[in-house]
């Protein structure tokens, strides 16, 4: 099967109950039939013409899988669970402000009826976030920050204003360690970072 699309091809390939998943760029997922190569389903989300992306390539890094539903995210901003079986769109949620240069280039994390999606953008400032879904109505569960906002925790850290200008983007997927049932997400570049 080759990838199309225009773009970077960053994917990571997962299968699951007779089919693999594989994404190209910008936002495109597709089902293939593991004996073959055969695509069985392919979902394409159309991007908006006034797509923002500043210092990073046009890529999607791959899906997450829980139960019947494959999830990935979007160059604009959203997440989308769509029905492993057919590929139709069983939910979709606009996790940041493309036009702000928030993006989502990385594969959500599926774990315990949930799933963890992080941002890109940190080239042009902006504040890094990790959210978690849930998996079945896309309901936002949590948010947390990468860095602390005015008045939060731990802003007393960062010299005078700095936080402000924005940083520690989400932008690759975290891992999780479930005999401690904890997430580790790893932070991009500070903002401004040229």
């Amino acid at each position: 099967y080759q990838i199309r699309g225009e773009g970077r091809v960053e994917t990571s390939a997962i299968g699951a109950d007779g089919s693999v998943y594989v994404t190209g760029p910008p936002t495109t997922v597709t089902a293939l039939d593991p004996k073959n190569g055969r695509p069985l389903w392919s979902y394409v989300r159309p991007m908006p013409s006034n797509l923002r992306l500043i210092g990073f390539p046009a890529t999607n890094r791959g899906v997450a899988i829980l139960d019947d539903m494959v999830f990935v995210g979007s160059l604009d901003g959203a997440l989308i669970a769509l029905d492993a079986r057919t590929g139709a769109v069983r939910w979709e949620r606009q996790v940041a402000d493309n036009a702000t240069a928030h993006s989502i280039t990385a594969a959500p994390l599926a774990l315990d009826g949930k799933i963890l999606i992080g941002v890109s953008g940190g080239e042009a400032g902006i504040r890094g976030f990790i959210d978690a879904y849930e998996a079945e109505t896309g309901k936002l569960l949590w948010r947390t920050y990468s860095v602390p906002g005015k008045g939060e925790p731990g802003v007393e850290t960062w010299a005078g204003d700095s936080w402000q200008h924005g940083a520690g983007a989400t932008w690759l997927t975290g891992s999780y360690d479930p005999e401690l049932n904890l997430v580790y997400w790893g932070t991009g570049n500070p903002g401004p970072d040229w």
